[in-house]
C-alpha cells in the first residue's frame, strides 16, 4: 500500500445536510424502522449500527435515495432542497449488494465512472491504483480478480469520486488486517472533509465516527 503524506480535498461542497423527520419504512406490515429523526452535517461521520437484519442498511439506502420512505420526510439541501431526483449526484456508495463491471480492468472501471461522476483532483487514476495496492493488475478484467481486490475497487470509485457524501454499507467486506489499515488510510487522507455515514456492526468498519445511531432505537 503506497503512503502519502498530503490530504486531497475534494472541490463539491453543495451540501449544507440531510435531514430525515419522522422517517420509517415498511415493508408488507413490517416496519423496519419508524420514527428516525436526525440530521447529517457536512464533514461529520456517522455510523449506524444493530445486528444483522435490523435495518441498517434499509436506512442507508432510504438515506441515498434509492428506497421511498414508507413515511417522514427527508430533505438533502444546501442554500435551498436538492431535487430528490438529483440526489445522487452528491453521494457515492460502496456496498456488497452493488456489483463492478466485471468485464472491465480496473483502470476501465474507474475512467467509466469518471464519467458520470468526476473524481477527486490532484490523483492520477494510475495513482489510484497504486494506493489501493492493484497497479499490477490494473489492465487484468474485474472477474478475475479476488473478493478482497474487488471490494478495493468499490473503495476506490466512491473515496476518490469528487462528492460531499460518502455512504459505506459494510465497507470492509471480504478485506483482510491490509485491507482494513489500506480503508483507514483512504478516509483519512481523502474523505476527511466529507459527510461519512457507516452502516455496519463490526467497530473496526466505524471507529472513526463521531456519532453512533442504534437502528433498534426506531423500531
Amino acid at each position: 500500500m503506497a503512503k502519502r503524506t498530503h490530504t486531497v480535498k475534494a472541490t463539491n461542497h453543495a451540501l449544507s445536510g440531510i435531514e430525515l423527520t419522522g422517517a420509517g419504512k415498511r415493508f408488507n406490515r413490517e416496519w423496519i424502522f419508524k420514527g428516525f429523526s436526525h440530521e447529517f452535517q457536512p464533514g461529520k461521520s456517522y455510523a449506524i449500527t444493530g445486528p444483522n437484519g435490523s435495518g441498517k442498511s434499509t436506512l442507508l439506502q432510504a438515506i441515498a435515495g434509492s428506497l421511498q420512505l414508507s413515511e417522514g420526510t427527508m430533505e438533502w439541501r444546501n442554500e435551498a432542497p436538492i431535487d430528490p431526483e438529483q440526489v445522487f449526484l452528491h453521494l457515492a456508495i460502496v456496498a456488497p449488494y452493488l456489483e463492478l463491471i466485471e468485464e472491465m480492468s480496473a483502470r476501465e472501471f474507474l475512467h467509466f465512472h469518471a464519467q458520470f461522476k468526476p473524481l477527486l483532483p490532484g490523483v492520477s487514476i494510475d495513482e489510484m491504483l497504486q494506493i489501493i495496492g492493484l497497479e499490477k493488475a490494473a489492465t487484468k478484467q474485474i472477474r478475475f480478480y479476488s473478493s478482497g481486490m474487488k471490494q478495493r475497487v468499490k473503495l476506490a470509485q466512491a473515496i476518490f469520486a469528487d462528492v460531499p457524501v460518502i455512504l459505506l454499507d459494510e465497507p470492509c467486506t471480504n478485506l483482510d488486517q491490509t485491507g482494513y489499515a489500506l480503508y483507514h488510510h483512504l478516509i483519512q487522507d481523502y474523505a476527511k472533509d466529507k459527510l461519512i455515514i457507516v452502516s455496519s456492526n463490526d467497530l473496526q468498519e466505524y471507529d472513526f465516527c463521531t456519532e453512533i445511531i442504534n437502528i433498534k432505537d426506531y423500531k
